[in-house]
């Protein structure tokens, strides 16, 4: 039986549209990470998942340690909750839960804050400055990952932190150390332009080469700077773990003494812009099915809806998938719609009204807003239905 029979079968009994997951293609998707990370645990980017019961399962794997989340709020809930060892990775502006932070002494205990300036300090201790016996807020410092190369003329990576050299994350370190009510727990640097840039994109020779090229360059002088960089905070305090890398960088990563830990989470749905990796292959686990509703011609089938585009710039690459059956196409001058869309391809010959297709998302964490459920499909059945982080009625962004 392929994966579209036993998907459609899994799910006979649902009404698309609907989103599902693929557990064994999570598990087999989860031991590869495992294998790459080479013993250096996992922590688990929130933001790729936005499942609270599927985080759950994914931690009680062996190799993931902590979570990855991306909002403090979020970081806030999933405390409640009972998760351990949450690093917010991008700082926090957001004045109510600084100050709920500082006045829960044990989400205090399980919750990092990411801060890369002096005034993200400044603005944290206004915001607590009238919690009664506050808690000791814990923090990480970001540190600049990107690739710059001629000058400054050429830059690859993302605008993050302008933490970069080792003497100013000392000097940032050292800022935390003076302020009474904060301490210094850890520290990590994202190489977006590593992670998160496939080195095989399909039809672009030379592109390709352009970026593999980049990224070689770009890892030897990360793995120098980024250890003189841990050893110039660490002679101003003791640091608990120092996070790098993501789902395309992990083997590199890891060969890193600097680092004690990589993150991970696109790797476990692996959505469309992780297939060009040369290093690592992922099985799709995470789908969403739409009923055919016309058929216009012979070779055309119309779906309803399909128009969820990934963040990031915009352009084809951002589109969801048409992945089963395969041979499914969009129409040139329609693309994916908000109420409808076309699919042409030989595929469609096949297909009648109340047929699904299935698609697969662009990006991972970011189907999860637009359903409120994931059905969890095991062989050809559905084992359990679990709730998106919009399904429990939380947004956090």
């Amino acid at each position: 039986m392929d994966d579209r029979q036993r998907y459609d079968r899994a799910t006979a009994a649902l009404e698309p549209p609907f989103a599902a997951v693929d557990l064994a293609a999570i598990r087999a998707n989860a031991a590869d990470l495992v294998r790459r990370a080479a013993g250096k645990p996992i922590r688990v980017a929130s933001k790729s998942v936005r499942s609270r019961p599927l985080l759950e399962r994914i931690l009680a794997m062996d190799g993931f340690r902590g979570v990855m989340a991306y909002t403090l709020p979020e970081a806030l809930w999933l405390a409640s909750h009972g998760f351990t060892d949450i690093l917010v990775a991008y700082p926090t502006a957001d004045r109510h839960a600084l100050a709920a932070l500082a006045g829960d002494a044990r989400a205090a205990r399980e919750i990092t804050v990411t801060i890369d300036s002096p005034a993200h300090l400044d603005f944290a201790e206004a915001a607590v400055a009238g919690v009664p016996s506050r808690s000791e807020i814990r923090i990480c410092l970001d540190i600049d990952a990107s690739y710059v190369a001629f000058g400054g003329r050429f830059r690859a990576g993302v605008l993050r932190s302008p933490v970069r050299e080792p003497e100013e994350a000392a000097d940032l370190a050292a800022a935390v150390a003076k302020r009474p009510g904060f301490r210094l727990a850890g520290l990590m640097a994202y190489e977006a332009q590593i992670a998160g840039v496939g080195d095989d994109p399909p039809g672009r020779t030379l592109y390709a080469r352009a970026v593999r090229l980049m990224q070689a360059r770009s890892a030897r002088e990360l793995v120098l700077r980024r250890g003189r960089i841990v050893n110039a905070v660490r002679r101003v305090a003791d640091l608990e773990f120092v996070n790098g890398g993501g789902t395309g960088s992990v083997e590199r990563t890891v060969r890193e003494k600097a680092v004690t830990e990589v993150a991970a989470g696109s790797g476990f749905f692996h959505p469309r812009l992780f297939d060009f990796y040369r290093r690592f292959t992922g099985r799709p686990a995470a789908l969403f099915a739409l009923p055919v509703v016309r058929r216009p011609a012979p070779d055309t089938v119309t779906v309803l809806g399909g128009g969820y585009p990934a963040s990031g710039s915009a352009g084809p690459s951002r589109l969801p998938q048409p992945y089963l059956p395969a041979g499914l196409r969009y129409a040139p001058d329609e693309g994916a719609g908000e109420v409808q869309t076309p699919l042409i391809g030989q595929a469609a010959e096949d297909l009648r009204i109340g047929d699904r297709v299935w698609f697969r998302h662009a990006k991972a964490g970011e189907l999860c807003e637009r359903f409120d459920t994931l059905h969890l499909i095991d062989g050809d059945t559905v084992v359990a239905s679990v709730p998106t982080y919009r399904g429990e009625g939380r947004t956090f962004l």
